[in-house]
């Protein structure tokens, strides 16, 4: 998150709310996106852990009107239009699974195309429990999205770096066909985060 202080001069925060997103982490996905194309016109999206909702926009964007979203939090999430929005915690990964399995045959989807997730910890200021913290999210996003995805289908997760890294960076290198790291420019430079990028989900 960035410093109250820094975001009279942070151009992303600036242009979010210039272009009317709700985070200036939707420049991350829109970045993302143009890099690995992992998004396409048409696709089903799960967005995990996805308050206050810039990816959900971005990947609404992305999809067109064909396409479907499912946003899912545990907190509340403004109402974004021709967007589903769940209350679940990503963490009680059955429960938040039958929920979006629910969400995608109401829109008469069998699978997800692509699950995302931005989703970060509360930060407590403790770096091995904060990486740590991240992992967990990290983790449980991986698993939501092999139970989810169709063959082929894509995957896109932050975590921070750190101890736990290179163990989920592992996990998902076996359940994706292309697997890779990336920080995108609106990434803080002296930010712990990155994003793990799966192509191709093995089923």
């Amino acid at each position: 998150m960035v410093k109250q202080a820094d975001l009279k001069t942070d151009r992303f925060y600036k242009a979010a709310k210039e272009e009317g997103y709700r985070s200036r982490s939707a420049f991350k996905l829109l970045q993302i996106s143009k890099k690995f194309k992992q998004i396409k016109a048409g696709d089903a999206v799960v967005d995990l852990g996805a308050a206050p909702g810039g990816w959900s926009q971005v990947a609404h964007e992305l999809v067109g009107d064909r396409g479907v979203v499912i946003s899912v939090d545990l907190q509340t999430i403004e109402k974004i239009e021709d967007v589903v929005v769940l209350t679940n915690d990503i963490t009680n990964e059955e429960e938040t699974i039958k929920a979006i399995k629910d969400a995608l045959v109401s829109k008469g989807r069998d699978t997800a195309d692509v699950v995302i997730s931005d989703a970060a910890p509360q930060m407590s200021g403790n770096k091995d429990l904060d990486q740590f913290r991240s992992f967990e999210l990290s983790t449980a996003a991986l698993t939501i999205a092999v139970k989810l995805l169709k063959n082929n289908g894509n995957f896109v997760t932050k975590i921070f770096q750190g101890e736990y890294y290179p163990q989920f960076y592992r996990g998902v290198k076996e359940k994706f066909q292309i697997t890779k790291a990336y920080a995108p420019e609106a990434s803080r430079k002296r930010s712990a985060e990155v994003y793990v990028v799966g192509k191709g989900c093995k089923g």
